[in-house]
């Protein structure tokens, strides 16, 4: 892989590189019928998502769910979202700009807690693996948050500075991910929070993936 100096970032997947709110929120939808609980709009997730998900869960129901009602609710979820997601593209310009980021000899990561074996071929599909010096996605069970799992990821990054590196997401726990590890982070409206939740972590927040990696050259060279 070889030694990198310059800026890194690590980019989250769902909801950022790719744009699946839709069949994120079909696939929570289902998941909720499943326990008699009505529908969400996108308005309504984006202002109550929360990660780890039994916590935004228990925003709706009043209570966490108990460990059948999570096994449940977590296995229907994700039947529905590998049912509808294959009709889910990249985000507008991503492609791009993974591109532009690469050809300035910057190196750049994926780490996502979307399962390690259905991302790399999804990402590979994509055509767009040859971008990354590394793509992670979660091993173990679903529903935890992303800290330990970058801090991981970089140990494995020989030659990435946390201090230079810029984690690129949409939710609040890309952001404390970053900070627990001591690197910067830029959040995207374009996901699962609404841009209030996103500004109360206290770093940029954008509408554009192109604004996101403008930020990210900036935090990294401050």
């Amino acid at each position: 892989m070889g030694m990198h100096t310059d800026a890194h970032i690590v980019w989250d997947w769902n909801g950022t590189l790719f744009h699946d709110v839709d069949a994120v929120i079909g696939a929570t939808n289902a998941a909720f019928a499943e326990l008699g609980l009505e529908p969400l709009t996108l308005e309504r997730y984006r202002e109550l998502y929360c990660v780890p998900v039994p916590k935004f869960y228990e925003r709706l129901m009043g209570r966490l769910p108990s460990p059948a009602e999570w096994e449940l609710m977590d296995a229907t979820f994700h039947r529905h979202y590998t049912e509808h997601h294959v009709r889910c593209g990249l985000a507008e310009g991503a492609a791009e700009l993974l591109a532009g980021w690469g050809s300035a000899g910057r190196s750049q990561s994926i780490l996502s807690l979307y399962g390690h074996e259905d991302l790399v071929p999804l990402v590979r599909d994509f055509g767009i693996e040859t971008h990354f010096v590394r793509v992670d996605g979660r091993t173990g069970p679903s529903g935890g948050g992303k800290a330990e799992h970058m801090v991981r990821h970089l140990r494995a990054l020989a030659g990435v500075d946390p201090a230079r590196t810029v984690v690129i997401g949409d939710a609040a726990d890309d952001a404390l991910a970053a900070l627990h590890v001591g690197a910067r982070a830029v959040l995207y409206t374009g996901g699962s929070h609404c841009r209030a939740s996103l500004e109360a972590v206290g770093v940029p927040v954008v509408d554009t993936l192109r604004e996101a990696v403008a930020e990210a050259e900036r935090l990294a060279a401050s």
